[in-house]
């Protein structure tokens, strides 16, 4: 792996006073000026820009299938709780098996894993197109895929978060994470608006082929990469034993422990929208599967900016200020879009609300991931992975539920409110323990 930065332009150097570590203690460093160089730094790694630009190509397939699917069961069965249970059938595998993915993360060669599972999420979508292509799909079947491919999601996860280091090391972890944030919320640009138009001029069996496709790009990527002989860990602990290591290093580091708590929190009660948006597409804003398209791509260049925000940013910034203000707006942002009836103003919203949803989850996964040691990084990662997706299907289908028994507004408004209670109770423990 080659890790000679490139020349940058001549800088003058001045001294700051920046955290010791992400979550406490201070130190004396160097501030570089904000340019293109710091912004980039992890693309001077040939494994990392392989890396960098097949994820663009895959995730924006991924986002793709994601809308048309969305779109093919709410037309199949007209029923918001469909969608909710759907999701619910995606993630699941995740609570269930992320853990798994953590510990043979921390005990396997992780590329050789990923190729794996990225393998399996290619024949799960082929399946997926070739049903909806040529036979009458039916809800179950695509219930049974969505639970296919979140099995190779709940194992993909946690590796796929912990190879960062292996690919830039420990120096542009930070960048790295923030450049990962940009790669997704890309495909939150492109692929929506991209499916949306594909929803118009063929169908979502269009959608699924291209998503297929895209999965080949990034297993030649991580083929491509030329990685030094790894050593793996002879571990005689089994995985529950391995598991729960893990978690007792989370609980003696209260810090870290709120992040966990505060990203459970949000995962199981605030991000339901992603769910709920065809039925606020059609029936509230009514503006077909193009505006349905157009909202999630609003969505994806508000978080684009915050991506890149944190890219330029590095370490600046005190991480939980900014974790918190940008939950802060999300939570504001998404109690707006509930009760907006204007599209062009509903499609603002969630550009702001995509900006501070990256801000905070990303924060979030850097703070965890400069804590951690490499030992428990992929089991940590694992735990992570549980509380940021992993929860998830419990969300959606709550609020699913609510969204059929009452009207989806009131869902999104109980997610938001549940979500500002726990950011204020995070924000008053910080200060508590500070002042401790």
């Amino acid at each position: 792996m080659n890790d000679s930065p490139d020349k940058v332009p001549p800088w003058k150097p001045e001294l700051t006073t920046v955290p010791e570590d992400a979550l406490g203690g201070t130190r004396r460093m160097t501030l570089r000026p904000v340019s293109q160089w710091a912004m980039l730094a992890s693309l001077r790694q040939r494994n990392y820009r392989i890396f960098f630009l097949a994820q663009v190509v895959s995730l924006t397939g991924t986002w793709m299938q994601m809308v048309a699917e969305g779109w093919l069961v709410y037309e199949l069965t007209k029923s918001p709780m469909a969608l909710g249970l759907i999701r619910f059938l995606h993630t699941i595998p995740v609570t269930m098996f992320t853990f798994y993915g953590g510990v043979l993360a921390d005990r396997f060669q992780k590329r050789t894993l990923l190729v794996l599972t990225q393998s399996c999420a290619l024949i799960f979508s082929l399946l997926l197109y070739l049903l909806t292509a040529f036979t009458d799909i039916q809800i179950w079947q695509i219930g049974a895929l969505a639970f296919a491919l979140g099995m190779s999601n709940a194992f993909d996860i946690p590796v796929r978060q912990s190879f960062v280091v292996d690919m830039v090391g420990k120096r542009n972890l930070t960048n790295a994470i923030a450049l990962n944030s940009s790669v997704f919320n890309v495909a939150r640009i492109v692929g929506p608006a991209i499916a949306g138009l594909l929803l118009i001029w063929f169908s979502p069996a269009a959608c699924f082929l291209l998503n297929c496709i895209s999965y080949a790009a990034v297993i030649f990527g991580y083929m491509a990469m030329r990685l030094p002989a790894g050593s793996v860990r002879k571990e005689t602990m089994d995985w529950k034993s391995a598991t729960g290591k893990a978690v007792q290093w989370i609980w003696r580091h209260p810090e870290v422990r709120v992040v966990f708590l505060l990203v459970s929190t949000i995962s199981l009660f605030g991000m339901a929208y992603n769910a709920l948006m065809p039925v606020f597409s059609k029936d509230i804003l009514m503006i077909g599967a193009d505006g349905y398209g157009w909202l999630l791509t609003a969505n994806g260049v508000g978080a684009l900016v915050g991506s890149i925000s944190l890219a330029v940013i590095g370490d600046r910034v005190e991480r939980s200020r900014l974790s918190y203000l940008g939950l802060g707006l999300f939570l504001m942002c998404m109690l707006m879009f509930a009760w907006c009836r204007n599209p062009w103003i509903s499609a603002f919203i969630l550009c702001l609300a995509g900006w501070g949803m990256i801000v905070f989850f990303a924060t979030s996964n850097m703070l965890v991931q400069g804590y951690v040691s490499d030992a428990y990084r992929g089991r940590v990662m694992g735990v992570y992975s549980f509380c940021f997706i992993g929860l998830s299907p419990f969300g959606n289908f709550m609020s699913g539920a609510l969204a059929k028994w009452i009207n989806a507004p009131v869902a999104l408004t109980v997610g938001c409110l549940v979500g500002a209670l726990a950011l204020v109770l995070a924000i008053l423990e910080r200060g508590k323990s500070r002042r401790g």
